[in-house]
């Protein structure tokens, strides 16, 4: 009853907030949402597309169908998956869908996706991937997983075949060498447990393990080594102030929050935890981590200095930049070394090597300006970890990356050995580019680049799916 009645209340002043005297950012400009859908044949492709490359890639993110400028927050929006098909070196098709959800299916006069529901709404739209011979979209702290068919028609809400009890998460992250799938997982409903759940290779639910925390700390991301699953404590937290408020995404930054990173053995329970302090800040996404030998880890990740503080509509850190963590259980300490200061996000590993010690981590630049809106960085970053240097490359004025991913060319590639795969858009000419870069000539122009006449609003997470043979 205290539920509903919390709801009832949080949706009254959400349809009293008053009209922006601005237009929101993520309604508008480089952000402002497709309306259509849309299958493109056949696309025109500049150079040469690499002959090993037969899967799709695809990317997801908010695509609102009717949104209140007053309330919404790009975190919320409507998901909408986009795809490339690529083959024999042709790219066969592009495909976007919304993700049909109740409110999405109503809208468009379409059934609703079946199969069961958890939490208070559907949306599904912050990460997509393939994993046991399934594609999955996925959003953390609410709704199951959507489960999509070949050519990304939403096929059914699935709780991995009903062995998944509470939330998922929108990163969880496949361990190479065992074929395990591991998540931090949380829900607003439970401020007070959050879940490590690992998913097996026949993709059904194998350990849900609950941990004890507090005032309900949002966990975007986690990551594992071969010991521990990490977990990224840190002062960002539920705010029933802004939920009472109307605020769709309530989620604020709480200074007093102790920030801690958590060492969950990986078969332990909440009392197994080694929990180490940390400075103050927020980490939306780590690079990778991996044991030491002395039995310290090593944790890279984008550190922001605040997150939540001031915005309701989407991100606002003042500054971030990629960092070094290394977490000493015996001392419970975090040592943070920043390995560059510039702005970015969005790091990406070969993650052939998750869990495992690595060389090379890729970025997306964000803009040095923090006020526009987690986009406008021009330019992807290597990070070469072993030698202490960084390669750049940039697309030019007006052409804006957003998250590429790493694509070994072979089974046994060399860690750079492949390419980077992600969209670009060309926001003066209103259109965007599938960019495919030798990661071994990073600098260089991309080997290929596919053609889309639109523009692909900026999204979240993108994943190559390779064809199963």
């Amino acid at each position: 009853m205290v539920t509903k009645g919390i709801t009832v209340l949080a949706d009254y002043n959400r349809k009293r907030m008053p009209a922006p005297d601005t237009p929101n950012p993520y309604l508008t400009g480089i952000h402002a949402p497709m309306t259509e859908e849309l299958t493109i044949e056949d696309l025109p492709v500049t150079g040469t597309i690499p002959a090993a490359l037969d899967g799709r890639y695809l990317r997801i993110g908010p695509n609102p169908i009717a949104a209140d400028p007053a309330s919404h927050h790009w975190f919320i929006g409507d998901g909408m998956v986009h795809g490339l098909r690529i083959e024999g070196g042709h790219a066969r098709w592009y495909r976007n869908r919304w993700i049909r959800s109740t409110p999405v299916a109503a809208a468009l006069g379409d059934p609703a996706t079946p199969g069961p529901r958890h939490g208070h709404g559907d949306t599904v739209n912050t990460n997509i991937l393939g994993f046991a011979g399934s594609t999955w979209a996925l959003v953390e702290a609410g709704s199951y997983p959507v489960r999509l068919g070949e050519t990304l028609d939403s096929l059914a809400y699935d709780n991995f075949g009903g062995t998944l009890a509470g939330s998922f998460s929108a990163h969880p992250h496949l361990d190479p060498l065992t074929g395990e799938m591991h998540a931090i997982c949380y829900e607003g409903a439970d401020q007070n447990i959050v879940r490590h759940v690992v998913v097996g290779a026949d993709g059904t639910v194998i350990r849900e393990e609950p941990i004890a925390v507090r005032d309900g700390p949002s966990i975007h991301d986690c990551a594992i080594t071969a010991r521990y699953a990490i977990i990224l404590d840190l002062p960002v937290t539920f705010s029933m102030k802004a939920l009472i408020g109307g605020h769709p995404f309530p989620y604020r930054w709480k200074p007093d929050h102790r920030a801690r990173v958590g060492l969950l053995p990986r078969d332990g329970g909440s009392d197994d935890v080694i929990w180490c302090d940390v400075d103050p800040c927020y980490v939306f996404h780590p690079a990778n981590a991996y044991d030491l030998p002395d039995g310290r880890v090593v944790l890279d990740v984008v550190a922001h200095e605040t997150m939540f503080a001031e915005s309701v509509h989407g991100p606002d850190s003042p500054r971030s930049a990629f960092e070094r963590w290394t977490i000493d259980p015996a001392t419970r300490t975090v040592e943070r070394r920043v390995v560059d200061a510039r702005p970015q996000e969005f790091p990406r590993p070969d993650e052939r090597r998750f869990g495992q010690p690595y060389r090379y981590a890729y970025t997306m630049a964000l803009p040095e300006d923090p006020a526009i809106n987690f986009s406008g960085g021009t330019h992807l970053i290597k990070h070469d970890l072993e030698a202490g240097t960084r390669q750049t490359h940039d697309f030019g004025e007006g052409r804006f990356p957003g998250e590429f991913v790493f694509v070994p060319a072979h089974a046994d590639s060399a860690e750079d050995e492949g390419w980077l795969i992600g969209l670009v858009i060309d926001l003066p000419n209103e259109t965007t580019d599938l960019a495919i870069l030798d990661a071994r000539d990073f600098e260089g122009a991309p080997v290929a680049s596919i053609r889309l006449p639109h523009r692909v609003p900026p999204g979240f997470h993108g994943n190559w799916v390779p064809t199963l043979g």
